[in-house]
């Protein structure tokens, strides 16, 4: 599966709108930049690097791919930073990850494995390409940007060193930019005393994934489901069905709405003209994965697959910027 890439006239920012750079625009560039990062967890490539480390099963290799930049962290602080992943998950798979590999052994078959996958699925001519160098520049720069106090997981991958191959180092700094995102997401859960399951369960209620999905990938049983679903129909947030009222989207809606506008100073200090050239460059590697079936169904992030609008609602033309064309 490869790619072609052709480069059209570049956009220039929208005159006189410096708050062009919104919260919509956070948002759409989760869109854009979440299928690329999620290859870590679901390309063939990734996996067969895990195996090799010695990791047994799944669950072993997520934990330690997504939790190396942490160092050998314990389980409890891994399932703090996870924040939706019952303890007992966790400690299936940590610390017996790190006393197969180190964390930095990971990293390096992390960097390896994001290589080969990407270079399979996408192809030599486009990870060599200009525009994946262009767009490894952009995302880099963005993710130096992002403001990670109080963000561990953001943080940890921010530490990192800079990949010497522009694919690579792409993928790392959308990881950042990922991470960034998600740490201010559970910020926002916490603040609204929305616990792990909790969170689930109001996500489910809306249609954007699959409750059995959920519930089974974080191994919580169907009593503590159950639970969460009565202390949100306490709070008036679910009716006697378990469906979501007012009240209860309401409530949905102002977690996303705080997770977009803490997500929002990597754009600003991008600059509207560069996010608008990082999006469309973002656009058909996104495309590609997510038409690939390497993600499997349930969509545990709610992505939409929907690429309009957001960050092209600020030019005065409509008119897109340069950006790969794929082909399949």
């Amino acid at each position: 599966m490869q790619m072609q890439i052709q480069t059209r006239m570049k956009m220039q920012p929208p005159t006189g709108r410096e708050d062009w750079v919104n919260d919509t625009v956070a948002r759409a560039m989760w869109e854009r930049f979440e299928p690329v990062h999620q290859l870590v967890y679901f390309a063939p490539e990734v996996r067969a690097a895990a195996d090799g480390l010695g990791m047994r099963g799944y669950w072993m290799g997520y934990f330690a791919l997504r939790a190396a930049p942490l160092g050998p962290a314990p389980a409890a602080v891994v399932t703090s930073c996870f924040y939706v992943f019952h303890p007992d998950r966790v400690a299936r798979a940590l610390p017996d990850a790190w006393h197969a590999a180190t964390s930095q052994d990971v990293l390096t078959a992390r960097e390896r494995a994001v290589d080969a996958a990407m270079t399979a699925l996408y192809g030599p001519a486009v990870v060599g390409s200009p525009e994946m160098a262009e767009a490894a520049e952009l995302a880099w720069e963005a993710a130096r940007a992002a403001d990670t106090a109080g963000r561990v997981l953001g943080a940890a991958n921010q530490a990192l060193p800079r990949p010497e191959q522009p694919h690579v180092r792409l993928w790392q700094a959308l990881t950042t930019l990922r991470e960034h995102r998600g740490d201010g997401h559970v910020a926002a859960l916490v603040a609204r005393r929305l616990g792990p399951v909790g969170a689930m369960v109001l996500k489910c209620a809306t249609g954007e994934a699959d409750a059995e999905f959920q519930r089974q990938t974080r191994r919580w049983d169907m009593a503590a489901w159950h639970a969460a679903q009565r202390e949100l129909r306490e709070r008036g947030w679910l009716d006697e069905d378990a469906r979501l009222t007012e009240a209860g989207a309401a409530a949905r809606a102002g977690v996303e709405a705080d997770t977009d506008a803490a997500a929002v100073t990597p754009w600003t200090t991008l600059g509207s003209a560069a996010t608008a050239r990082l999006a469309h460059l973002l656009e058909p590697l996104a495309r590609t994965v997510l038409d690939s079936g390497i993600v499997p169904g349930g969509n545990p992030a709610g992505l939409t697959g929907a690429f309009d609008g957001g960050v092209m609602d600020g030019s005065p033309s409509g008119e897109p910027s340069g950006r790969p064309a794929a082909a399949r």
